[in-house]
């Protein structure tokens, strides 16, 4: 994926460029996400589904550069690359148009699956060995808030859920 860092002219004459590039070679089903080939290049054909697997998301190569299909629907819906782009329902492939919506980082970050290592599966919401309780904590823009420290796991979890209301968190929020 293309990225510049403090040259927004640059940026923004190459997502003009790129816009004109993805208008003429692709077309974006809203309704099954879809990213479809109009001209047939380097080995593709026309009328194939555009994209590669990688890491959960689809990804094509335009001009030599990896592009991630979901910013390519909102460069074809809107004309724009937003900063970020959430999946609504978590699923990474899944571009449908009313799956996505345009989002700065924070916000994403309000919108994960449980992470991996989570042993209490609640994020946010650990036992404290040393105090020998369990602990609630919340992100909350770049600061980590402190929820509390709790005899019952049921508290934790409370605390955690209303602080998630509370911040504007996703209600996908640390699904599994």
């Amino acid at each position: 994926m293309a990225r510049y860092r403090y040259n927004y002219g640059k940026l923004k004459e190459t997502t003009m460029e790129l816009e004109k590039y993805v208008m003429k070679n692709f077309r974006y089903n809203p309704v099954s996400g879809l990213l479809i080939r109009t001209t047939g290049k380097g080995g593709q054909l026309e009328g194939s589904v555009a994209g590669s697997m990688h890491n959960g998301y689809l990804r094509v190569t335009i001009m030599k550069k990896m592009y991630l299909v979901h910013r390519l629907a909102f460069l074809y819906m809107t004309g724009s690359m937003p900063e970020a782009v959430d999946h609504i329902n978590g699923e990474k492939d899944d571009n449908r148009w009313d799956n996505l919506r345009s989002v700065d980082h924070a916000e994403n970050m309000k919108n994960m699956k449980l992470n991996t290592n989570n042993k209490s599966g609640v994020p946010g919401v650990h036992w404290s060995k040393r105090e020998r309780k369990w602990k609630s904590g919340i992100g909350s823009g770049v600061n980590k808030v402190n929820l509390g420290t709790f005899t019952k796991f049921s508290e934790a979890v409370d605390a955690r859920k209303n602080a998630e209301v509370l911040y504007g968190y996703h209600t996908n929020h640390g699904r599994k």
